[in-house]
């Protein structure tokens, strides 16, 4: 099993299922999130940190009044992601490029303690 695999529990409501998402890392990189926001900018995009959650949120500006669809393929909807971040995991910089955002992970390594306990004689 990969060390990144329990890095985080997808948590989608049934509005969110038909956003995409890949995980993905080279041998020894930082893990990747990868989420399909094709249509949105950057200004309709959100990305918070809420009690150890990772959140993504998108909401894009109705335009409909200012156009006329012959046909919309494409649903301007908001959308909301939530994933269980695992102890250690935090989140660096984000890139969106080419309808993907793009979300560094980084899992911090435990610093090794050492503790020496003294020992006590029972005598009084």
């Amino acid at each position: 099993m990969n060390s990144w695999s329990a890095f985080w529990s997808a948590r989608p409501s049934l509005a969110t299922r038909a956003t995409l998402l890949s995980i993905s890392s080279k041998p020894r990189t930082i893990p990747i999130a990868s989420l399909a926001v094709a249509g949105f900018a950057e200004e309709d995009l959100a990305i918070t940190i809420e009690d150890k959650q990772l959140v993504i949120r998108g909401r894009q500006s109705d335009d409909s009044e200012e156009r006329v669809f012959l046909h919309r393929g494409i649903a301007a909807r908001q959308f909301q992601r939530s994933f269980v971040l695992a102890d250690g995991v935090e989140v660096g910089e984000a890139l969106i490029e080419n309808g993907l955002l793009h979300i560094d992970l980084t899992r911090a390594e435990p610093e090794q303690v050492v503790q020496t306990i003294k020992i006590k004689s029972g005598k009084k």
